[in-house]
């Protein structure tokens, strides 16, 4: 299980955490064996050295950020319904353990819009908190459910998890660093007033409409506390979307950026300031339009001398910030949050294992129930590979799938055909052009969605296929190399699954190279293909260039705009996409 992602090309649309318990940890930290249990038995079946299988996952997590940790016994701990079940996972992003057919229920407070010139307004953030918690539990009424044992266990239990976003955002306008030991004291501070007034609102809730049906087996019952309306009431959950729409900074995370770039569909890039900076930049008059763009080309600002030190102490981002930080400030929010804390640990590219290990057993040690770690830039992309070169004839070249010292120059004309294969990022139309003997010589593509990531790698791709066939590669080699790389998007045409737009070009290669038509035959084939389809397969004949304006460094699928791994997941702070959903 720990290793079932080394290939980047399987079970890549999720994100995995491997369960481990705090006597594992600790046979960790001491070299010792475990024991490992036939889950269905519970017998003994055999140990295995704790530290060598810490070390693996710790190997694997450096590698990728997967998988990360969840500590099982942990939940049970705070499992509000023991007698009902034993919790065994969480939900895909780590902080809602639930019982088996269990369902999320969740709602954040914008802790940004919750500060006056008094400081924190505990009174207005306690209204809401009422009103978020009879909300919530409306929801389980309202709600519809796709199967009949999932409507059963979420109103037996009715548990729903109100969490913050913009705590960032909070930090910044009172002034204090995040990675400080008052931004600390803030987050218990403000979690425990949240957890404790849930409660009440809860507990009012049951007044009116009935504890929750499990209740009489609950830990409460058996603690001699009045009714509740909720098993659990606390969670903190990714916001990557909603607190891109709310203009919040994402859950308990520090900054992203201060100033981003984001593409609009034409090409045109917008520099985005957070609001917060730009008035204080404003205000203490070193604002411009050339600073405000050098900033948006990095991720920090503490290095640039043009911005007073005191706003660059203040606004920190999250690789500003040590690891260390990250795990305590998840351990503030953890000690006063019902379920689990969703939170990234952002390390940069130059971290080594060691730093990985470091914060899996500070994690353990502060009382957190589960974390995830990236590492910046750790994933790699699927390569083209078309082999080394052999020492053949040159007529022989093709055929062995060797390479030419140099490709062959491109002819003023060449004929092929364009054919239109459908993936997840939208229309590929990928053109196949032939040389004078009907072979095929060079490829093109073009994404009906322009720009963004997608089509500068489809692009990509397209001229390393042309420069390989010039230089005599094979074509099945070529192929084989592309078919079946897939990505988070998958599509579905009549002619099977498209995993990705190389898995789509590689399909393309394969049906159209059946039939390649010869030059003289070109402008026939282009006839056979239009007639009778409005929207053929094969489009057209010829040769197409595909230049976009607008070839971007980011990965976004949808704009092209940088990725922040936040909360266990992939966000887009340009566009708003969320690799969660």
């Amino acid at each position: 299980f720990i290793r079932c992602k080394e290939d980047e090309k399987q079970l890549n649309n999720f994100n995995i955490s491997v369960g481990l318990t705090e006597d594992f940890m600790r046979r960790a930290e001491n070299d010792e064996p475990y024991e490992l249990l036939n889950p269905r038995s519970g017998k003994i079946q055999g140990t295995l050295p704790a530290k060598k299988v810490f070390d693996l996952i710790v190997d694997h997590a450096w590698k990728s950020g997967e998988p990360g940790i969840v500590f099982l016994d942990r939940l049970n701990k705070d499992n509000p319904t023991p007698q009902v079940g034993k919790i065994e996972s969480t939900n895909p992003c780590g902080e809602q353990p639930l019982l088996p057919y269990e369902s999320c229920n969740l709602g954040s407070i914008n802790l940004g819009k919750m500060v006056t010139a008094d400081g924190i307004d505990y009174d207005r953030i306690k209204k809401i908190i009422h009103l978020a918690v009879r909300f919530l539990d409306n929801v389980i009424e309202l709600n519809n459910y796709p199967m009949p044992m999932i409507e059963k266990m979420t109103r037996a239990n009715r548990k729903i998890g109100l969490g913050i976003m913009g705590f960032a955002d909070l930090l910044i306008k009172l002034g204090i660093p995040y990675d400080s030991e008052e931004a600390l004291q803030i987050a218990e501070e403000v979690m425990k007033f949240i957890n404790d007034e849930s409660k009440v609102a809860s507990r009012q809730l049951a007044k009116e409409r009935g504890a929750f049906p499990n209740f009489p087996n609950s830990v409460f019952a058996q603690r001699g506390e009045p009714p509740i309306r909720n098993a659990t009431t606390t969670t903190i959950a990714p916001t990557g979307t909603i607190s891109i729409i709310a203009g919040a900074s994402s859950g308990i995370e520090p900054l992203f950026a201060v100033c981003y770039i984001r593409n609009v569909l034409d090409g045109t890039k917008m520099v985005e300031i957070h609001s917060i900076f730009e008035a204080v930049a404003k205000r203490d008059g070193f604002h411009s339009k050339e600073l405000m763009d050098k900033i948006a080309e990095h991720s920090s600002i503490k290095d640039l001398d043009e911005i007073p030190v005191e706003a660059r102490r203040i606004f920190v981002t999250a690789h500003d910030i040590s690891p260390a930080w990250h795990i305590r400030m998840q351990a503030a929010f953890q000690k006063y949050t019902d379920n689990a804390v969703s939170k990234t640990v952002n390390f940069r590219h130059e971290a080594t294992r060691d730093d990985v290990a470091e914060v899996y057993f500070l994690a353990y040690r502060t009382g957190c129930k589960g974390v995830t770690v990236y590492r910046d830039g750790c994933r790699s992309e699927q390569v083209l590979s078309t082999g080394q070169p052999k020492k053949t004839a040159e007529s022989k070249i093709a055929d062995e799938g060797g390479l030419r010292t140099a490709p062959l120059p491109r002819p003023e004309l060449t004929f092929g055909s364009t054919r239109k294969m459908k993936t997840g990022c939208g229309n590929l139309y990928v053109t196949i052009n032939s040389n004078e003997a009907g072979e095929p010589f060079e490829l093109f593509s073009t994404m009906g969605k322009a720009g963004g990531c997608a089509a500068s790698q489809a692009e990509a791709i397209s001229r390393l296929i042309s420069f390989a066939l010039r230089s005599g590669a094979n074509l099945k080699e070529i192929i084989k190399q592309l078919k079946g790389i897939s990505c988070h998007s998958i599509a579905w045409s009549k002619g099977g699954k498209i995993l990705s737009c190389a898995d789509a070009i590689a399909k393309a290669i394969e049906v159209s190279t059946e039939r390649m038509p010869m030059p003289q035959s070109a402008p026939k084939a282009m006839a056979a293909a239009a007639v009778g389809s409005p929207t053929p397969d094969i489009i057209g004949t010829g040769r197409q260039m595909n230049k976009p304006e607008n070839l971007l460094k980011g990965a976004c699928p949808d704009c092209g705009g940088i990725l922040a791994y936040e909360e266990g997941c992939l966000h887009c702070y340009a566009c708003g996409y969320s690799e969660c959903g």
